[in-house]
């Protein structure tokens, strides 16, 4: 073990002395997250914030399906289609009915959606748009015309 731990050694530091450490990312600046209280889940924290994930991530399945119940008349706002608001619907009634039938983790009441209901919001939505007149769109400058005037004829201070 011993002679394994030196060739690891041997070359680390002949890769210093190469200069292969030089300008790596973060080079000289204080360590993210020093002299902040000690939190065991700092890594996760930090992978997330890197890659832009959403911090829904970290919630168990029924709080997350409760979340998604809860944004449900947002997501199918814009959705075309009634065809299209019940596709979406039973996809999630078919995540809710799978978690119902092996639950994990905390003990949260999650039920399916009713799919009348959500159409109901979402036609009502619907006539809402169309009732509202249009947003006033601002009409276009008109191009702006430069002023004629004869290139030999200087401005006189007067």
């Amino acid at each position: 073990m011993d002679s394994w731990e030196a060739s690891v050694e041997a070359r680390i530091r002949a890769a210093q002395e190469q200069g292969e450490f030089d300008d790596l990312p973060g080079m000289g600046k204080p360590l993210p997250g020093r002299g902040q209280p000690y939190d065991e889940s700092w890594w996760i924290k930090s992978f997330l914030e890197r890659e832009k994930l959403p911090t829904d991530l970290l919630l168990p399945t029924p709080l997350q399906l409760r979340r998604r119940i809860e944004q449900l008349p947002d997501e199918v706002r814009d959705l075309p289609t009634e065809e299209s608001v019940r596709a979406f619907v039973a996809d999630l009634n078919t995540q809710i009915v799978s978690w119902l039938r092996t639950p994990t983790g905390p003990r949260v009441s999650v039920r399916p959606v009713n799919t009348d209901d959500v159409l109901a919001g979402w036609r009502a939505e619907r006539e809402r748009r169309a009732a509202a007149p249009p947003a006033p769109q601002q009409p276009a400058a008109p191009p702006r015309r430069r002023g004629w005037r004869v290139p030999w004829r200087r401005r006189t201070a007067g």
